[in-house]
């Protein structure tokens, strides 16, 4: 019998999923791992990825979002631990042996995240503002007691006390914060990595934000006082663009063009968030 089951939810992403397969696999070869992936409704044709990997077990959910298809996953596996991984994310090549060595107790654990282009330099505005704020998964660890799903380890006895993803929250932060209420903790594992691609374009990181903002409004609350609130929260927003200037400024991975570059998508994304946030608070619908 496996002893883990990684959980790999697909919509219509098949070059990214194959790169992740293919760094995967050889992994799992001659140990007790089986590794699912989630197919959420794609119109790609997966044959190929499928005659390629048959070893993979190949699952599909018709309700649409990623936390149908990680429920999903989990239903149709029955390893003791569960690890978490996002089909566009390619694990480091030790990242099984990692995951089994640091897994097996009822907790949750999330790994690092690195992040890499997908074009030829020089970065896009929101390559490079991904490559400064994409992803800081100790921050998140320690300051809001969540981890991202893209590399998240667990066990199926807390995930049974737990429950599954909700849909319309943003999921990872919510079950993770589920879990901590439930008494299960969670730590950071620096050495367990992945990597995943920045988002190329402004509409790419735009479509981001929007859903997180969305999933942030409402995680905070609807009624009218949590409203108020979280007209308050925007202003913060607004102010924090000038407090994380220096950050962009100040990286070592980026020169001066991308520098630039980085500044006004950071100023930009700040400012119509800004808008979002008020805009919700005014009418109480998602935007």
């Amino acid at each position: 019998m496996a002893e883990a089951a990684v959980i790999i939810p697909h919509y219509n992403d098949a070059a990214r999923l194959g790169t992740c397969l293919a760094a995967l696999m050889p992994q799992v070869a001659d140990r007790p791992v089986e590794v699912a992936v989630i197919d959420n409704g794609s119109t790609e044709d997966l044959s190929d990825l499928r005659a390629r990997h048959p070893g993979v077990l190949w699952l599909s959910e018709a309700e649409k979002g990623a936390a149908p298809a990680r429920n999903a996953g989990v239903a149709g596996t029955g390893a003791p631990r569960i690890f978490f991984l996002d089909c566009d994310c390619v694990p480091a090549p030790d990242w099984i042996e990692t995951a089994l060595a640091l897994s097996g107790g009822d907790e949750l654990i999330g790994g690092r995240v690195d992040v890499f282009d997908e074009t030829p330099p020089p970065r896009s505005g929101a390559e490079a503002f991904e490559t400064v704020f994409a992803f800081p998964q100790a921050s998140y660890i320690a300051d809001k007691g969540f981890s991202v799903t893209a590399n998240l380890l667990t066990s199926r006895t807390v995930w049974n006390a737990v429950g599954g993803f909700r849909v319309g929250t943003a999921e990872d932060y919510d079950w993770c914060r589920r879990a901590g209420a439930a008494g299960y903790p969670i730590r950071y594992a620096d050495g367990l990595a992945v990597a995943h691609p920045t988002r190329q374009d402004w509409t790419a990181l735009r479509r981001k934000w929007v859903r997180i903002t969305n999933e942030g409004f409402t995680s905070h609350g609807t009624t009218p006082a949590r409203r108020v609130s979280w007209a308050l929260r925007s202003g913060a927003v607004l102010g924090s663009a000038l407090v994380h200037a220096p950050r962009v400024l100040g990286h070592a991975a980026l020169t001066g063009g991308e520098k630039g570059r980085g500044l006004a998508t950071l100023l930009r994304l700040r400012a119509l968030r800004t808008v979002w946030m008020l805009r919700q608070a005014a009418t109480g619908r998602t935007v």
